[in-house]
């Protein structure tokens, strides 16, 4: 999750007086993705890991009966054409939740895209923080790692999206974010040769989450970043 995100969404809820139940499951889904470096067992691992035991557990606790979530038809698309396997999508693939977990999902914004579902937020007068907020990835920030998520990696990836997440929120792009590289990088720092970790920003247009063009994002402010995500230029 992002940075400050558990706090954030208890505190959004409990405008509306809707009690929230933060379960902390790092444990099981470190456990999961342990080896694991290949981005769509890294997503079956989670999408296991959340639908069948951390999810399921609280079902068999509580008696639930249906999951609700935000399943877009984008979502399905790219499932279906193979681009990536989405985690929350099911019955497309001939799978049963009810069979597969236990419960059934209730799904009310699946033939809508991204555009669609920001007006439906704003209808709801939900807040612009929440409706116009970028797009975040299903499976979390182990999308956003390249080779094995590991708790070390993910704590990485977490600063430098919140970095990257700041400096950008002024372009109007539809998306920017990080992406932490496997590779380490090297460059000068007082003098002497320093290494680091490559972190490689990424930013784009689009109105559905379905097209997309790249979009240049000139860090103009990059002096400002914290010294511990100063640029280093790879070496040749």
């Amino acid at each position: 999750m992002r940075e400050g995100e558990p706090q954030r969404v208890v505190g959004l809820f409990k405008k509306f007086k809707v009690p929230v139940e933060v379960v902390d499951a790092r444990a099981e889904f470190f456990s999961a993705l342990k080896g694991i470096t290949d981005p769509e067992e890294k997503r079956e691992a989670i999408t296991q890991t959340f639908y069948k035991h951390v999810f399921g557990r609280i079902v068999k606790q509580s008696g639930a009966r249906f999951l609700l979530q935000g399943t877009i038809l984008t979502d399905v698309d790219e499932t279906v054409a193979g681009i990536k396997r989405q985690h929350n999508v099911f019955a497309q693939l001939g799978i049963d939740p009810q069979e597969a977990f236990g419960y059934a999902i209730i799904e009310p914004l699946i033939q809508l895209r991204k555009d669609s579902v920001r007006k439906v937020g704003k209808a709801l007068g939900l807040p612009d923080s929440t409706y116009q907020r970028i797009p975040f990835p299903g499976p979390a920030l182990a999308a956003r790692v390249i080779g094995e998520a590991t708790p070390e990696r993910i704590a990485t990836v977490r600063n430098a999206t919140a970095v990257v997440e700041k400096l950008l929120q002024g372009t109007r792009a539809f998306q920017y974010l990080a992406i932490l590289h496997e590779d380490r990088v090297t460059g000068m720092r007082a003098g002497r040769r320093d290494f680091g970790l490559q972190v490689e920003v990424r930013c784009w247009n689009s109105i559905d989450a379905r097209t997309a063009t790249p979009r240049g994002c000139p860090l103009q402010n990059w002096k400002n970043w914290p010294r511990r995500s100063s640029r280093k230029c790879r070496e040749s």
